[in-house]
């Protein structure tokens, strides 16, 4: 079984094999590689092009940078997103610049965070979590 992945370098869809674990992935465009799971900050463009192409879970962060919650939880979005390589793709929204998006969502109070699995919202979690709850909110959608 495959499944499609975006590269969050180039932003191409790959087709890789489903495993429960990878020693190596790289972008079959860029050739860079896919198990680099920085959180990466994206606008609605790139939002759409996740949501619509990964088959793994897409978690977002919709935030701010004055909101002091928020940037409590960024280096624990930033832990569990490099923890799982391939299960899921993290992607950041700031919603001072994004504004758009939140009133798309219907962000009402940040942090707010949203899984994304086939092209739809699956789960929806309002508040900074440690790395570790996060991590198991995002495995109950895997």
């Amino acid at each position: 079984m495959n499944v499609n992945v975006v590269c969050p370098h180039c932003l191409k869809v790959n087709r890789i094999p489903k495993k429960e674990s990878y020693a190596k992935a790289n972008c079959g465009e860029c050739k860079k590689s896919l198990l680099e799971s920085q959180p990466i900050s994206v606008d609605s463009d790139k939002l759409g092009t996740f949501i619509a192409n990964s088959d793994i879970p897409v978690v977002v962060d919709f935030w701010a940078p004055w909101c002091g919650p928020c940037l409590q939880m960024a280096p624990a979005f930033e832990e569990a997103a490099l923890a799982m390589p391939l299960q899921a793709q993290f992607v950041k929204v700031n919603t001072d610049e994004q504004q758009a998006l939140g009133a798309q969502y219907g962000i009402q109070s940040i942090p707010t965070l949203i899984v994304f699995k086939n092209g739809k919202e699956v789960d929806r979690v309002s508040g900074a979590l440690d790395a570790s709850r996060l991590q198991n909110w995002v495995r109950q959608s895997l």
